[in-house]
């Protein structure tokens, strides 16, 4: 396709494209809304367009531009700021002046967050409110080529993005056109670093290309539920590859963004946006099922037999193979009762969610779609921009307990020993400055994910586990610890489990309860709830815990069941360095913090 001008695009060929396709085929009142002093503050496509312009203009007399164009030689630009309007806007105003956006998760620790802005050598930095200001100043002294920090909001004494906002004359209008035509789908877009579950932060590089064209292929995925015209809500952080490449495919089928006050606020966005979808990771789809539970518990006599039996019924639900009358009778009955007030309470037009970065629960999956929003469990990683397969909206489209169909123009091979190898437009550049670790993950042009999988049906994916994560016991036997992960985590009284053994005679479990639903449990026998610490050595607790782990042992070998456990007395946190800000566990670092504890077990 030749090049054309932004406004006269067929199909967008870099990210930034996708802005002058909404423009020119369904402009939006809301493109982007967010709330502001209590009210939602909605952004036009067309104000969208020229505020990016105006940005890019501002950010050329700065003197930013893409330089030599080889990925070291491009200026690089930080983004740290939770999810806003403003994020997007500034992410597309650098890309058209041909520099790099380098997004930063805002809860990151410093040391992590002056690596990143060291590794990549950025120059401007754009962050969120006072807190991240601070945190920048704090490092500052070791960022000898970080010369301007901007921020949304406004910080006493700290320059605001607003004074990039230049006035477009037509001379300035023509530099910023020819800085942005100059951009090939091929150039270097996006740095983004991942946290991993061990060791450095890598710099994964992704092109235009790469990006876009995960864009053509998600979009064939949400356009099944019907999408153009309705509103999304947007609470991922914008710097997780799945939210960031989500976002312009809601841009390019013309999709309303609102952007969530926080994770405290989201049931009330819910019902206040009345999207039509939304993308999450199962932790938090597990908390709004809890809250759902929660509430059911709370009811009395026949409402409460009435929630529970309908709860019973969803977990029950199957696709793709026939359900007797008698079930869909009572279904329909549970619906009319209980679901539809599920569905109300989460805005009343949600049709679909689509989750990923780890596996979801099957239970879950199975109790949402029977209560009428279908879950699309989906699967990739940062370094396939990010996604590889997807299940879709229609039911022939979908196998619970899976991870979808590919996607478009994505190709998957299954190495001798299990591992998912994927091969498309999709993969990454490489890692930035590190060609020793991009050669170990890429074989040809092969890229190694690092997971251990299966196709069913030569039509699903399905993921096993991670191929790191399998450890072999002393009697010389491999162990895949998410599948069992995954199964206890349907207990109610276990919030977060590591599965050991690496070396030993038996497999062990790490711990933490799910106070929360202890502490309820405390209260209906009329005892004083004694604190996560004093739960942690509760005989009662241990024998609760003990008997749900007895129970999903069936569902494995003897070799995989759980035969020991040690109780945590408090939550894993991305503060406490235990989770990585997409909620996987750190398991090198469990290992070394609890190593005493878990050795307890062996001893």
């Amino acid at each position: 396709m030749q090049k054309k001008n932004a406004m006269q695009v067929e199909e967008p060929q870099r990210l930034f494209d996708c802005l002058a396709y909404q423009l020119r085929n369904f402009p939006q009142e809301d493109m982007l809304s967010a709330k502001e002093e209590g009210a939602w503050r909605k952004y036009s496509t067309q104000e969208v367009y020229d505020k990016v312009n105006q940005v890019s203009a501002g950010l050329l007399t700065l003197g930013i531009s893409a330089n030599d164009n080889t990925a070291e030689g491009r200026d690089k630009i930080a983004i740290i700021s939770q999810n806003c309007p403003e994020w997007m806007l500034v992410d597309m105003a650098i890309q058209q002046t041909g520099a790099v956006s380098v997004p930063v998760y805002p809860n990151i620790n410093d040391s992590e967050l002056q690596f990143i802005l060291q590794d990549a050598g950025i120059k401007v930095a754009f962050v969120g409110d006072a807190s991240l200001y601070e945190k920048l100043q704090h490092i500052r002294g070791g960022l000898p080529d970080l010369h301007t920090v901007y921020t949304f909001n406004p910080v006493l004494g700290a320059k605001s993005w607003t004074e990039l906002l230049v006035e477009l004359s037509p001379e300035t209008q023509q530099r910023v056109n020819r800085h942005r035509d100059a951009v090939k789908e091929t150039d270097l877009a996006t740095i983004l670093y991942t946290s991993g579950t061990t060791g450095t932060p890598k710099g994964v590089m992704l092109s235009h290309y790469n990006i876009i064209h995960n864009v053509f292929g998600s979009a064939k995925v949400i356009e099944e539920i019907g999408v153009r015209g309705k509103r999304a809500l947007s609470f991922l952080p914008l710097n997780h590859a799945f939210e960031r490449m989500a976002t312009y495919c809601y841009f390019y089928c013309g999709v309303s963004i609102y952007y969530a006050e926080g994770m405290e606020k989201i049931g009330e966005n819910l019902r206040e946006v009345k999207p039509t979808l939304f993308t999450t990771v199962p932790r938090l789809l597990e908390k709004v099922y809890e809250g759902i539970v929660a509430k059911g518990s709370a009811l009395t006599g026949t409402k409460k037999k009435l929630f529970f039996w309908a709860l019973g019924l969803a977990e029950q639900f199957e696709i793709n193979k026939p359900l007797p009358l008698s079930y869909r009778l009572q279904l329909a009955l549970a619906d009319r009762l209980i679901f539809s007030k599920w569905r109300e309470a989460l805005g009343g037009e949600l049709k679909a969610v689509i989750t990923g970065a780890a596996a979801c629960q099957v239970r879950l999956l199975k109790i949402f779609t029977a209560a009428g929003i279908v879950i699309q469990e989906g699967y990739g990683l940062t370094e396939a921009s990010p996604i590889i397969s997807g299940n879709r909206y229609s039911e022939q489209n979908r196998m619970f307990g899976t991870v979808g169909p590919l996607l478009e123009n994505v190709e998957v091979k299954i190495a001798d020993d299990g591992e998912i190898l994927c091969k498309g437009p999709n993969v990454m550049m490489g890692y930035y400055r590190r060609p020793d670790l991009t050669a170990e993950v890429m074989e040809g042009e092969w890229l190694r994910t690092g997971d251990i999988g299966t196709m069913i049906d030569g039509k699903f994916l399905k993921i096993t586990d991670r191929k790191k994560e399998l450890f072999k016991t002393s009697g010389g036997k491999y162990v895949a610890p998410q599948p069992i992960e995954n199964k206890m985590l349907e207990s109610t009284w276990i919030e977060q489990i590591m599965v050991v053994g690496e070396l030993q005679k038996y497999v062990g479990a790490v711990i933490v309860p799910a106070f929360h639903a202890l502490k309820d449990w405390f209260e209906k026998r009329g005892l004083p709830y004694p604190g996560d610490a004093a739960v942690a050595e509760d005989t009662q607790v241990r024998a609760l815990i003990k008997e749900a782990i007895n129970q999903y042992n069936q569902h494995f070998n003897p070799v995989e069941q759980v035969k020991r456990f040690v109780l945590m007395p408090h939550h894993w946190t991305i503060s406490g360095g235990e989770l990585t800000p997409t909620l996987k566990l750190k398991r090198k670092v469990i290992m070394e913090k609890y190593g005493d504890m878990i050795g307890s077990m062996y001893r």
